[in-house]
């Protein structure tokens, strides 16, 4: 895929609603497309939108083992409800293991240990997740709201770290977009969620910045 049709691509999709650009996307599929998730707030529009479009697609959800009690059990009642196709990856060590080798949670100005504790807890068992399932499209709840890096980006681009076509069909919606769709669908949400691996909202973990991809193959 070239740059230009990457822009042609966007430019003919930003006009659309979120279910047709999955649509989209799954039709360029091959039947590999994949929807990742953390379970943070909003994440019941996307999974809501993937469910219409392909019932069964893999819902990749890394279990980093430090999710908060509410977290999990929103989890399970999405898993319930939308009756997902969820594919569960671990870190290779535990949270009580990790944290008795290597101390508690690096804090948010530890940038550097931060980026180790996302490469050991959060991208090697995402990687080992993307490997054995082998997406070729994937889905991710990315919005250009978020931070600033992601204000950067755009619904279609093509992932340098795990090299397949990311599709982020919410994009552009607000806040107030997504408060919309889960009153109108009756989808239950989650405020309790917290990311140890990126401490405050405007980091990036590692799936979606550079400096993943060079965890990745170290």
């Amino acid at each position: 895929m070239t740059s230009d049709q990457i822009n042609d691509w966007n430019n003919k999709l930003r006009s659309q609603p979120p279910l047709d650009i999955i649509r989209w996307a799954i039709d360029r599929a091959d039947r590999r497309a994949l929807v990742s998730t953390n379970f943070r707030p909003y994440e019941a529009v996307l999974l809501h939108l993937c469910a219409q479009a392909q019932p069964d697609i893999p819902v990749l959800w890394v279990d980093h083992g430090y999710n908060r009690p509410a977290t999990y059990r929103y989890a399970e009642h999405l898993r319930s409800l939308l009756k997902l196709n969820l594919h569960i990856r671990h870190p290779r060590l535990s949270a009580a293991h990790r944290d008795a080798i290597h101390g508690p949670v690096p804090p948010p100005d530890d940038e550097d240990g931060l980026k180790r504790f996302s490469a050991l807890m959060k991208l090697e068992p995402f990687q080992r997740g993307m490997q054995e399932l082998a997406p070729t499209v994937w889905f991710t709840a990315l919005r250009q709201i978020q931070n600033p890096h992601r204000a950067g980006l755009d619904i279609v681009s093509v992932d340098a770290n795990f090299r397949v076509l990311k599709v982020s069909p919410i994009f552009y919606l607000s806040d107030a977009d997504l408060e919309d769709y889960l009153e109108v669908h009756h989808l239950p949400n989650e405020w309790d969620y917290f990311d140890p691996a990126k401490a405050d909202e405007k980091r990036e973990c590692g799936l979606h910045a550079a400096w993943g991809g060079v965890a990745l193959r170290a």
